[in-house]
């Protein structure tokens, strides 16, 4: 099977050093030659982040890959690729699913797509990424509301609050507060987020900026109310 070798460092630095892209580039080689895959090309990703797919090498190889120029892809660890779940989905229906017919091969995650074990584990470490992820912003989610809750500041003072003299404690602000009552008053009786924000206009009520009322300002306001 004819394949390319992906290997990426995130910082200048080592891709200057070029140590570490050295020893991915043995390890391909290496696993290459145990598991007779033919290497046609190592490209390489030098001083970029995984933060996004759109990175020179990355396309350069996959580019490839959609061309038929090989019909694999060989990399030293999952996170040379991408940590985000979302662009890990779209690689597998892109490229890497049972649809799409290519294989990838991750050496240190024992990872080879041309068996159902490989495909197993792969899908396996994605969906752990996954709940990983759901369970952190779950977290983050509960402790902003507990703060919340207090009466305690969680990042922008929100509409209807303003901070007290201690700098920490949100205290209501009756004016802004009438205003969410009102916004609620009226999403209660059907109208729409625009006819809401005309109506607070009409009725002269500011925004906290001075300026006119949007239904997209509404719109949050209610949710963060909920």
């Amino acid at each position: 099977m004819r394949v390319f070798g992906y290997i990426r460092v995130s910082t200048e630095e080592q891709a200057t050093n070029g140590q570490s892209l050295d020893a991915q580039r043995a390890k391909l080689e290496a696993y290459a030659s145990l598991y007779e895959l033919e290497l046609v090309e190592i490209i390489t990703d030098a001083g970029v982040s995984a933060k996004s797919l759109n990175r020179p090498g990355l396309q350069d190889a996959l580019t490839k890959l959609r061309r038929g120029v090989a019909d694999g892809l060989v990399i030293g660890k999952l996170d040379r690729l991408t940590r985000s779940v979302g662009d890990w989905q779209r690689l597998i229906d892109g490229y890497f699913g049972e649809k799409a017919g290519k294989q990838l091969f991750s050496v240190a995650d024992s990872i080879d797509t041309r068996t159902a074990a490989g495909r197993l584990v792969l899908n396996v470490l994605l969906s752990v990424a996954q709940w990983e992820r759901e369970t952190i912003a779950e977290r983050t989610k509960d402790a902003l509301q507990h703060k919340i809750g207090k009466g305690e500041r969680c990042g922008k003072v929100r509409f209807g609050y303003e901070l007290a003299a201690d700098g920490k404690t949100l205290v209501a602000v009756p004016a802004e507060q009438e205003a969410i009552r009102l916004m609620n008053e009226l999403r209660a009786k059907g109208e729409t987020l625009r006819q809401i924000a005309d109506e607070l206009n009409r009725r002269g009520i500011e925004t906290r900026e001075g300026k006119p009322w949007q239904h997209t300002t509404v719109n949050r306001i209610l949710k963060r109310a909920a």
